[in-house]
C-alpha cells in the first residue's frame, strides 16, 4: 500500500493554485489543495486576464465563468493628458492567432472561487480550506507536510509540493529561499466607484494608462465600476490619502472636472519587484507570487502566475505518469525564471517607469515611437503580441 495522501499538494487556492490543482486533478492525479481562507479571497486584485490565459482557462472549462462575469476589451490606450492625445490598440489584430483576441477583465475572486466549485466535483482533489500549511521535510521520494485545522495538527505525504501561497509565501520561507528586488519608494492607492465617469469622457475606452506632468494613474472599468489606481507620496499619511479631500482631488485631476464622485473601495498598498532565487528545491516548487511579485501596471502578474503553475503541472504529469525523471522540474525553473526576469520584470518597471515620467523630455521620442506602432503593421502587430504575452509562452518553450 501507498504511503502518499496524494500524489501533489498544493498550498494556497488563489488563482494561480486552484488552476494548478484543477489542471493536475483533470490528468488523473491525486491533489490535496489547502487555504487558510474559507474561500477564494474577495478583496480587490487583479483584474485583467490576457488571451493566452484565456486559452488555458477555457480548457479547464472556467472561461465561460469568466466571460458571464467580465467585460470584454479589445482596445485599449495610452493617453497623455497635456496634449490631450490617444493612442488605441485594437487586440482584434489578433484574431488570426487567437479565439480570444481582448483583454477580459474580470475580478479574480471569480477564478479562484469558479476553480474551486470545479475542484469540489473532482474525484482526485481533496480540498482543505481553512487550513494552513505549517511545516515541511522532504526526502528522496516525497514531502512530508504538516497541515493545521482549527482542532488540529496532521501530517500528509505527498509526492510534491507546490507553493502558490503568495508574496508572503510560507513554502518558500520554509525553504529558506532568497525575495531579492525592491519595493517602490511610492505607496499606491486604489480607488473603485460605480459612477458612470465615461458618461463625461466618451474618449475612455475600459483600460486606459493615463499620464500628465503631474500625476499618472490606470483606470480600468470591470462590470459595474471602474477602478483607478494612482501613486501617492510615501510620507502623506494613510487617513490623508484615503480622506474625501485626497479622493475628490484624484478624481478632478484625472477627469479635470468637479463632479462629485463615489467611491466603493478606497484601499492603499506597497508594490514590490521581487523574483525568488530558486523556483525549485528539491521537491517543492514555487509558482506565482510566491516566486515573483510585480508592479501591475499591464496586468501580468497574476497572468504569468498562471503561466507559471501550468508549466508545471505539465512537468509533474510527465514525471509521476510517464516515467520522466526530476531534470524536468529544473527546466520549469530555467524556463519561468528567465521569462519572469526577461519579460514580466522587466517590462513591469518600464512600464511604470514610464507612467510615473510622464511624456516631459522625451515626448518627442515616445511619439515617434507611438506613430511607428500605429502606421506600421509589422511593428503594431509584435507589440501587440508581445503585451499580450504570446511572446513570453514562446520564450519559455525554446528554453531547455
Amino acid at each position: 500500500m501507498s504511503n502518499f495522501d496524494a500524489d501533489v499538494l498544493v498550498v494556497g487556492m488563489g488563482p494561480v493554485g486552484s488552476t494548478g490543482a484543477l489542471y493536475l486533478a483533470r490528468e488523473g492525479l491525486r491533489v490535496i489543495g489547502v487555504d487558510p481562507l474559507p474561500k477564494g479571497a474577495t478583496d480587490l486584485r487583479a483584474s485583467t486576464f490576457h488571451s493566452p490565459t484565456l486559452e488555458i482557462l477555457d480548457k479547464l472549462g472556467a472561461a465561460d465563468l469568466l466571460h458571464q462575469n467580465g467585460l470584454v476589451a479589445p482596445v485599449y490606450q495610452f493617453i497623455d493628458q497635456e496634449s490631450n492625445e490617444a493612442f488605441r490598440f485594437d487586440m482584434g489584430e489578433l484574431a488570426d492567432q487567437t479565439r480570444f483576441p481582448y483583454r477580459l477583465q474580470c475580478e479574480q475572486q471569480w477564478l479562484s472561487n469558479g476553480m474551486i466549485g470545479l475542484l469540489r466535483s473532482e474525484p482526485g482533489a481533496d480540498l482543505r480550506m481553512q487550513q494552513r500549511l505549517l511545516y515541511l521535510e522532504q526526502d528522496d521520494t516525497g514531502v512530508t507536510s504538516w497541515i493545521e485545522d482549527a482542532v488540529s495538527v496532521r501530517k500528509i505525504r505527498t509526492r510534491f509540493v507546490i507553493g502558490a501561497d503568495g508574496a508572503s509565501s510560507t513554502v518558500r520561507k520554509l525553504l529558506g529561499i532568497g525575495f531579492d528586488g525592491f519595493t517602490y519608494a511610492e505607496k499606491f492607492l486604489c480607488l473603485s466607484t460605480a459612477d458612470d465617469i465615461a458618461a463625461d469622457h466618451p474618449g475612455l475606452c475600459a483600460v486606459n494608462y493615463i499620464s500628465n506632468p503631474d500625476m499618472w494613474a490606470v483606470l480600468l472599468q470591470v462590470p459595474g465600476f471602474w477602478r483607478i489606481l494612482v501613486p501617492a507620496p510615501e510620507d502623506e499619511p494613510d487617513e490623508v490619502l484615503l480622506s474625501d479631500d485626497n479622493k475628490d482631488a484624484v478624481f478632478r485631476k484625472l477627469l479635470g472636472s468637479d463632479r462629485p464622485i463615489t467611491t466603493r473601495h478606497r484601499t492603499i498598498y506597497r508594490v514590490h519587484q521581487r523574483v525568488a532565487d530558486r523556483f525549485v528545491q528539491g521537491r517543492v516548487a514555487l509558482a506565482g507570487d510566491a516566486a515573483h511579485v510585480n508592479s501591475p501596471v499591464g496586468g501580468y502578474g497574476m497572468n504569468s502566475g498562471i503561466h507559471d503553475v501550468v508549466n508545471l503541472a505539465d512537468k509533474l504529469v510527465e514525471i509521476l505518469q510517464r516515467d520522466a525523471t526530476l531534470d524536468l522540474l529544473a527546466r520549469y525553473e530555467r524556463q519561468r525564471q528567465a521569462v519572469t526576469r526577461e519579460f514580466v520584470q522587466a517590462q513591469t518597471i518600464e512600464n511604470t517607469r514610464l507612467m510615473r515620467e510622464g511624456w516631459g523630455s522625451v515626448r518627442a521620442e515616445r511619439r515617434d515611437r507611438m506613430d511607428q506602432l500605429a502606421n506600421d503593421p509589422g511593428s503594431r502587430r509584435e507589440f501587440l503580441l508581445r503585451t499580450a504575452m504570446f511572446r513570453s509562452l514562446e520564450q519559455a518553450a525554446n528554453i531547455q
